[in-house]
């Protein structure tokens, strides 16, 4: 008997969270397993291109050394929020990038604030809601200020067709 060859599952699948309506100053989140995003960048890259289309910028918000805010303790608010930019042939998003020692049911509340997901009424009153919430607005606010959002039908084409 033969069976059918199936996509094999990683063993640690990208934590990545991405709206259905992109375009917005934070279209979602992506949650490293690392500290050294770079390791990690081939398979969020992979996870994405069926999305935005073939990718052809990445962009960062950050410099190189500057490390991310740690949203675990208290002083996050008034640090610099890290937003990639990803940009394909067909879409861009932006992405909140979560530290990955960022407590778990804090981070899984951002990727799904951040993505604009559904959430049970019974967790909207959890502090993990709340400071999804605070951090979601920082971020946001922060990518206004910049001005990094644009027109999402630009951003879509970087050749500018």
């Amino acid at each position: 008997m033969t069976y059918p060859i199936r996509a094999r599952r990683r063993a640690n699948p990208v934590r990545v969270s991405v709206s259905g309506e992109l375009g917005r100053d934070i279209d979602g989140a992506w949650w490293p397993r690392a500290d050294r995003i770079t390791n990690e960048l081939p398979n969020l890259v992979e996870t994405l291109t069926p999305l935005l289309g073939e990718i052809v910028s990445i962009n960062v918000n950050w410099p190189p050394l500057q490390r991310p805010p740690d949203f675990n303790c208290p002083g996050w608010e008034g640090k610099h929020q890290h937003v990639m930019t990803i940009s394909g042939c067909d879409a861009c998003a932006n992405l909140l990038i979560i530290p990955y020692a960022t407590f778990s049911g804090l981070a899984l509340m951002v990727m799904r604030r951040a993505a604009n997901l559904p959430i049970e009424p019974a967790d909207r009153d959890k502090p993990a809601f709340l400071m999804a919430g605070s951090i979601l607005h920082a971020a946001q606010m922060q990518q206004t200020r910049t001005g990094l959002n644009t027109d999402p039908i630009k951003r879509s084409d970087p050749r500018g067709r």
